[in-house]
């Protein structure tokens, strides 16, 4: 069972921080995979493509990886290879613990915050690489969004029973961001450092003001800010940050 989070510290409308695991809890080991992929078999690597794979059902991935590519491969084969190509990476970058990962799942608890993890891989791999601190997330602890990416009103609505208002994302995507605009929730996001990626670019032309490069930034004041912003109707009002 979970352990129950503390008291709120004062919070008028946040209640749930949901935290997506690669890319933010755990290093980004997608793009620089994605990148090869589609650059090592003649394909063009674009801010298009990005928003056509990222975030996406797998099938739904593969297909438009593979609708990138010269050649005539399937969805399925695209994303065979893909997987096939991803394991070879890791052997040489494993997948590891963002900086201030733990430590930043303590902190909004201590701040009276329920936390929860998602994303498009499969239970097993939140097991494998978050399990030890399993018992700092709340309800299922871990949710896979591939079915119904990018989930977050399935999070917010069908498993926590709240308004999607009342809850904060995490996230390295900007699609994410649009579905968090489009239902009103609140968004901070964490984009890959990797060179050739167009996510912080694509953030802040979704309007996406609370971006963070350390999740040791995500802090007491930060979420004080987002929380009120949620609270008085604010949070997707302002102008776009410049490009």
């Amino acid at each position: 069972m979970s352990l129950p989070p503390p008291a709120s510290r004062g919070f008028g409308r946040l209640r749930l921080a949901a935290l997506n695991i690669d890319g933010v809890l755990l290093n980004d080991t997608f793009s620089p995979v994605i990148h090869r992929f589609i650059t090592g078999r003649g394909g063009r690597y674009t801010a298009e493509l990005e928003r056509s794979v990222f975030s996406r059902p797998q099938r739904v991935a593969g297909r438009n990886m593979a609708a990138a590519l010269p050649g005539g491969m399937t969805g399925e084969e695209a994303l065979a290879a893909y997987f096939e190509e991803r394991d070879a990476y890791l052997v040489e970058h494993p997948v590891a613990l963002t900086p201030g990962a733990i430590a930043l799942v303590e902190r909004l608890r201590a701040l009276g915050l329920r936390t929860v993890c998602y994303g498009g891989l499969g239970a097993e791999h939140f097991d494998r690489f978050l399990g030890d601190w399993a018992e700092l997330f709340d309800g299922p602890r871990y949710v896979c969004t591939n079915d119904f990416r990018p989930g977050l009103h399935e999070i917010t609505t069908e498993i926590f029973g709240l308004r999607p208002d009342e809850a904060v994302f995490v996230d390295d995507v900007a699609r994410v961001a649009d579905a968090a605009r489009e239902l009103g929730a609140g968004f901070i996001g964490h984009p890959t450092d990797f060179v050739h990626s167009f996510q912080p670019r694509l953030m802040r032309e979704a309007g996406v003001r609370h971006l963070v490069d350390s999740l040791d930034s995500i802090d007491e004041t930060l979420l004080q800010t987002v929380d009120a912003e949620l609270t008085d109707g604010t949070f997707w009002l302002s102008e776009a940050a410049p490009v």
